[in-house]
């Protein structure tokens, strides 16, 4: 029998269930799955995260937390440990991490359609594949010794309308390395999917009150009026019968028109009076922007892969490989929102043309004086950038046997480019400034009306079109191996491996034009190239102690120049007392160093929503919105060089049983624990977290009550406390046949025990599982499970995915009491696919499928959409197309 390189060990042995839990899904299993894209593939992994790592998530620019240079990415997170604790592989090897971002591999990048299977090993692998293995590693595999021509195409369709997806694909490959003493492969693949909008799905609304759900912002199409000194409407009014200081107004909420515009409504002060005064927003329109929304970005990409091997001699090859990937995503976000004042020369002078006047409900109104306004501009068009992602690696490897001796080395070097560009509704701040301030554009404008042909070109003269910004990674590899038996014991023989890994990492961000001057420019982030240099030897022993009993011991020391040098163990074992039972189990280190990104991206400038509190200062100043309700609060993010790094321990112990043939079952328990976990922390978290944290809220000089208003916070990258994860993974598998029907049936779940994090060290853990939190949710349970039959020519798959509910964020921010209507439980989620193929026709296979067969809408949460992408629903966890039907063409030549 042939020996194999599973994933988890660099010693080749006879493929069977080993001492480490290993998932594998093959390429037919994702392609009945109607599965088009890697990031698709990977959520369904039921031991990955369920956190805002996915395209839809990541274009947001509401959430505090959002990541604003991923470029369209999406990552893989296994355990929820984040996209820097899980290894992606391709063919057992490193690729670069994603040119924006920096921080992990883009798996856009990865050419699914070559692929023959991917491994996910769901145990750290720190002193196997390096420190950045924490969370495991998803080791896609490629096809080898392909031989014909190949032709694909893919179509998936929703029924509902918008995200559709395509694909075409292209394989080819020629000669057999054994007999003819080399091959040759190439593949292309081409991707495009269509934009899906929040317009095209009834359960994106967020304007749900009665559930508790309804928008905290007053940043209107129809704009609402401010006060201030100097202004029209003064530093506050009163109106008729009502002594109350009011501090906005809008002049459809005194109609009780709010409604009339598309996505307004009337503010619901009294879901949100605890956070937000009354008197801010009684007589002011809300605008629901989580439903004005983008849910799936428009995306092409096209992945191109080469491999040439060549048997040089009996035993020993030498191959060459080329990957090469473009990725360009279209965020499209909703307008500007502009916030106008007499200081910035932009409130609406008393002389323009659409002066609004609201003297009939405000006696207090000064016609004589400008007003400034809060305004949603969408004259300016939605802010719309491409994030285009170029990925390369070429790779000279030779691998084969020296006598009993199995060696490989390789040498590669791989990049990564992001370019984003700004193509529509960004401008320059002043001169927006100064076109708001001229009177010419109406933000007051009723149904059907329209700014005039004047008011456009000079909303046009502000723009800013062109290169905004852009990163790059590159990654330098020299490593190899050897490994083989070295001595026998009474149970059998000794195998060992050794083996070195050498690689230099860089990464750069730079600006093409000066965010600073753009208003609301998505990031203004540069770093001159960084480079670091990675020196790591390991070695790893499995020794057979007595019968069916071996131990896998594996010890690897990396040598940052940066960081500095650590060492990690592991040891595992593999227990087999009868053919039908088998025990395993693992322990080991893991050191976790900071990313490029994480220790030197520059600072980015961002605003709170609106009613931040100050923790601190609020109960020393009750009632003062200064402290109890700021108005869009300053903070900053970016890198931290005092970052120390992550390390952990974490151990598996498990079992496999196939107590007939045909059926077999593992459960595997799994424990993590970190310390100065790595994390980009929230201004909210940083505010909830003084004294700790103190030093990160910067604020003004003290007024007599011991303490000043809050300036600004400082958030990003920080050392946190720790996290402690447990929980434990189960597989199911049973095949047989009945007649002449074959049938298999697979089922891969994970259940999360706990998730406790500690915010600083020395604070107490919280657990998070199943409840709502920012960035990622800790689901109870998770699987995703197959059934297969086939006869003849035909075969037919059912699928089934689930996700376990939650608890909601509370409405109010959980302040005040939620509303009668409120459910405090998000349901869990269910999505069915079923598929058939036949290949009764020469050389053609015809594939078609149904996703999500009952067209199950995503659950309803109430989460508040500055927070967390999505209006009355959650990415992180559903699927927005809802039902869709996919076909698939595949034609053999020769």
């Amino acid at each position: 029998m042939a020996r194999v390189e599973v994933t988890g060990s660099s010693i080749k042995r006879i493929a069977k269930e080993g001492a480490l839990p290993v998932q594998t899904i093959t390429f037919e299993q994702i392609e009945k799955q109607g599965i088009t894209t890697t990031e698709e593939l990977v959520r369904t992994i039921s031991a990955n995260g369920t956190g805002a790592d996915n395209m839809t998530s990541g274009n947001n620019v509401f959430g505090a937390d959002a990541d604003r240079v991923s470029g369209g990415a999406s990552f893989a997170s296994l355990r929820g440990l984040g996209p820097n604790s899980t290894l992606v592989l391709l063919n057992g090897r490193r690729i670069a991490t994603h040119g924006g971002s920096g921080k992990a591999v883009d798996l856009n990048s990865i050419p699914l359609s070559a692929i023959s299977r991917v491994e996910i090993l769901k145990d750290g692998a720190s002193a196997i594949y390096g420190t950045d293995a924490v969370g495991g590693v998803v080791n896609f595999i490629l096809r080898t010794n392909y031989q014909g021509l190949e032709a694909s195409a893919t179509a998936n369709v929703t029924e509902a309308g918008g995200g559709t997806t395509r694909r075409a694909t292209l394989l080819a490959g020629h000669g057999d390395l054994e007999n003819d003493r080399f091959n040759v492969m190439a593949a292309v693949t081409v991707d495009k999917n269509d934009m899906l909008h929040s317009h095209d799905r009834d359960f994106a609304n967020g304007f749900q009150p009665s559930r508790g759900l309804s928008p905290d912002t007053t940043g209107t199409p129809f704009a609402n009026q401010l006060t201030g000194a100097g202004t029209a409407l003064g530093s506050n009014f009163t109106v008729p019968g009502d002594a109350t200081k009011y501090l906005q107004a809008n002049l459809l909420s005194f109609q009780n028109k709010c409604d009339s515009i598309p996505y307004m409504s009337q503010y619901q002060s009294e879901l949100w009076k605890d956070v937000t005064p009354v008197t801010r927003t009684r007589f002011s329109c809300a605008y629901d922007y989580g439903a004005d929304y983008v849910m799936m970005p428009p995306a092409e990409r096209a992945n191109a892969i080469a491999r040439g091997s060549f048997q040089i001699a009996p035993g020993h090859r030498l191959f060459v490989e080329g990957m090469a990937s473009r990725s360009k995503v279209t965020s499209i976000l909703t307008p500007l929102q502009i916030s106008t004042s007499l200081a910035n020369g932009n409130a609406y002078p008393v002389n323009g043309p659409y002066y609004q006047d609201l003297s009939q409900y405000i006696s207090t109104f000064d016609k004589t004086k400008p007003i400034i306004y809060k305004w949603r501009a969408t004259d300016w068009g939605n802010r719309t950038m491409d994030n285009t992602t170029e990925s390369a690696r070429l790779l000279v490897g030779l691998e084969g046997t020296l006598d009993r001796w199995d060696y490989k080395l390789g040498l590669s070097r791989a990049m990564s480019k992001t370019q984003t560009a700004l193509t529509d509704g960004y401008g320059y701040t002043t001169q927006i400034y100064q076109a708001l301030g001229s009177g010419k554009i109406n933000p007051w404008l009723a149904p059907g009306q329209t700014q005039t042909a004047e008011a456009m070109a000079l909303i046009e003269s502000t723009k800013f079109r062109g290169d905004l910004q852009h990163g790059r990674t590159t990654l330098t590899q020299l490593d190899g191996s050897i490994s083989g038996e070295v001595f026998d014991l009474p149970a059998g023989a000794v195998a060992a491996a050794v083996g070195f890994d050498l690689r230099r990492e860089g990464y750069e961000y730079g600006q093409d034009a000066d965010a600073t001057q753009i208003l609301l420019a998505p990031g203004n982030a540069a770093l001159k190239e960084a480079t670091r240099d990675i020196k790591a030897v390991y070695a790893e022993l499995i020794i057979p102690v007595v019968k069916d009993l071996e131990v896998q011991l594996a010890v690897r020391r990396d040598d940052y120049s940066v960081i500095g040098a650590t060492t990690n163990p592991k040891i595992a074992f593999r227990y087999q007392p009868a053919n039908w039972l088998l025990f395993r189990g693992s322990a080991n280190k893991g050191f976790l160093a900071p990313s490029f990104t994480q220790l030197y991206s520059a600072s980015l400038d961002q605003e709170l929503p609106n009613g931040t509190i100050d923790p601190v200062g609020c109960p020393l100043n009750p009632g003062n919105p200064d402290y109890c309700a700021i108005p869009r609060l300053d903070y900053k993010s970016g890198g931290n060089s005092n970052l120390k790094p992550e390390t952990s321990k974490q151990g598996t112990l498990g079992m496999v049983v196939e107590p007939f043939k045909g059926f077999s079952a593992s459960l595997d328990y799994w424990i993590i624990n970190t310390q100065d976990k790595i994390l980009n922390r929230t201004p909210q978290i940083i505010l909830a977290n003084q004294p700790g944290l103190a030093a990160n809220v910067i604020r003004n000089p003290a007024n007599g009550s011991g303490v000043g208003t809050i300036d600004y916070v400082q958030a990003g990258w920080i050392n946190a406390g720790g996290v402690k994860t447990r929980g434990a993974d189960l597989g199911l598998r049973a095949d047989g046949k009945v007649t002449d029907v074959k049938w298999s049936a697979a089922l891969d779940g994970t259940w999360t025990q706990s998730y406790k994090f500690a915010e600083l060290a020395g604070q107490p853990f919280k657990e998070y599982v199943g409840q709502f939190f920012t960035r990622d949710l800790y689901l109870r349970w998770k699987h995703s499970a197959t059934l297969t039959v086939s006869r003849g020519d035909w075969s037919g798959m059912l699928s089934q995915y689930f996700a376990s509910g939650y608890k909601d964020q509370l409405p109010n921010k959980g302040i005040g009491a939620p509303p009668a209507g409120f459910d405090p439980d998000v349901s869990s989620y269910t999505r069915f696919g079923l598929s058939t193929t036949y290949t009764g026709f020469k050389n053609t296979s015809i594939t078609f499928g149904i996703q999500n067969l009952f067209d199950r809408d995503p659950p309803f949460t109430a989460h508040n959409v500055d927070e967390v992408v999505g209006a009355g629903w959650d990415p992180r966890v559903a699927d927005p197309r809802g039902r869709s039907y996919s076909l698939t063409l595949k034609h053999k030549f020769f």
